[in-house]
């Protein structure tokens, strides 16, 4: 099965026409896609994914999504994305810009600059200086050699979204990039990009949102590039709520200069098997970068989270913090890696991956790494995996709280401890909203089925 999804992949890059490309961004397609046959869909045997099986995505006949097919109604995007008030908004649907969804800035006003990929390359010759910055940062950041789904991403994107910050612009308000699948009759598969350049002294609120309609079955192959420029300061969210037929594999490839500042809250609620790879190269003195993280799976979900920091350079600092609430059989993993080079000096980087465990069938493989090769740093790493506490359970029952909602307040307090991050209040607030839905629908299941909390 996965010999024939690969070359159902192959044969989809032979015949999409993509007329007018330039001819750099032709061959870095040429690349990827030799590598992606040459590599193959990753095996467990591999140590990267030792833990997770691709293989129920290989099984499933996904078809190239159709730019004319692809549909969502404006209240359909209302119930399936946060639609708060927003600097720039890029709607995408099956993989292509809607721009009746979508709010643009006007030109650069105000420092930013936001679009469709797919309309900027259709006419580059009339883009002027921002033709020459597509040429410069666009697939240059995520390893397409090496990484299967990435080279996958980079040779079929139709489509995706741009956003360049002025220097020294501070965007008050959060730029907004959505990717909805739409309701399809037959499986669908798109691959969303992103690339975002800070430029020196900018600050910008990121948001990627990926949501899909119920009864879609979709497979969301994502790569995101964030270039964050000297003395840049960026917040990045990424909120996963795709349905349960839903497959999604992502990577954010974070390159960080001089003192850039980077925060990243990865929240995913949804899908029936999901990768996300964050991957931080800190390349320049005085980087400091902050990876969050929650996940919440139940039934037979599949959720692995891949972390690299990378400390290249002296002075550099690191925190990770990821949480995991796991309820039914599903199954998580969390593979954390700091790596401190040679010439990282006074680098101090922290790690730490705590696991909430619902049910006695629910699991979780977590596993910290450090790898040091320098002798001046500070770095910590952990990980726990625990129940929920008894004591508080029968405090808040004594109090004549009923049980589901005991546990609901305990579940949702330790969930706080990465949304408290999350800095547009409308943003966390609907995020624990979705928490709430989530929670009641799994207690309910479980309690339906007979089975207590562990």
């Amino acid at each position: 099965m996965e010999v024939q999804a690969q070359e159902r992949f192959l044969r989809s890059f032979t015949a999409q026409a993509l007329a007018g490309e330039p001819g750099w961004l032709a061959e870095i397609r040429r690349e990827a896609i030799e590598s992606f046959a040459e590599l193959g869909f990753p095996s467990p045997t591999e140590e990267e994914w030792r833990q997770t099986n691709v293989a129920p995505i290989t099984q499933v006949p996904f078809e190239p999504a159709n730019r004319d097919a692809a549909r969502i109604s404006s209240r359909a995007f209302a119930e399936s994305s946060w639609s708060g008030e927003a600097a720039a908004r890029l709607v995408f649907v099956d993989g292509y810009f809607n721009p009746e969804l979508s709010l643009l800035p006007e030109g650069e006003a105000g420092g930013v600059s936001a679009g469709s990929l797919g309309e900027a390359l259709a006419h580059l010759g009339s883009l002027g200086k921002l033709g020459d910055w597509l040429h410069v940062y666009l697939a240059r950041s995520a390893d397409y050699r090496r990484h299967a789904f990435t080279a996958l991403n980079t040779a079929l994107w139709r489509d995706g979204a741009y956003v360049r910050i002025a220097k020294g612009a501070v965007i008050a308000k959060p730029i907004h990039m959505v990717f909805l699948s739409s309701a399809r009759h037959s499986p669908v598969v798109s691959h969303p990009r992103v690339l975002v350049v800070a430029e020196r002294d900018s600050q910008a609120t990121l948001i990627e949102s990926y949501a899909a309609a119920d009864g879609a079955i979709s497979f969301s192959n994502a790569v995101s590039e964030i270039i964050a420029g000297e003395n840049s300061v960026l917040d990045h969210y990424k909120i996963q709520t795709e349905n349960e037929h839903s497959f999604h594999v992502a990577t954010l490839q974070v390159y960080q200069a001089r003192a850039a500042q980077f925060t990243s809250c990865s929240v995913a609620l949804g899908g029936s098997l999901v990768r996300d790879e964050v991957n931080s190269v800190l390349d320049a003195q005085g980087a400091e970068s902050t990876l969050n993280g929650l996940y919440f799976a139940t039934g037979t979900q599949h959720v692995d989270n891949h972390t690299s920091v990378d400390h290249a350079q002296p002075h550099g600092a690191s925190r990770q913090h990821y949480n995991g609430i796991l309820g039914g059989r599903a199954v998580a993993v969390f593979n954390g890696r700091i790596l401190v080079r040679p010439n990282a000096q006074k680098t101090d980087a922290i790690q730490k991956n705590r696991n909430l465990l619902l049910s006695p069938d629910a699991s979780i493989d977590t596993k910290p790494q450090l790898e040091i090769f320098a002798d001046d740093v500070r770095c910590t790493h952990g990980a726990t995996i625990g129940q929920m506490d008894a004591e508080a359970l029968f405090y808040l029952r004594s109090r004549g709280i009923d049980q589901m909602e005991a546990r609901q307040m305990l579940v949702t307090a330790f969930a706080a401890e990465i949304l408290e991050r999350v800095r547009p209040t409308s943003l966390r607030g609907w995020i624990e909203q979705q928490l709430g839905r989530k929670l009641v629908a799994a207690f309910s299941s479980q309690n339906g089925s007979g089975k207590g909390a562990r």
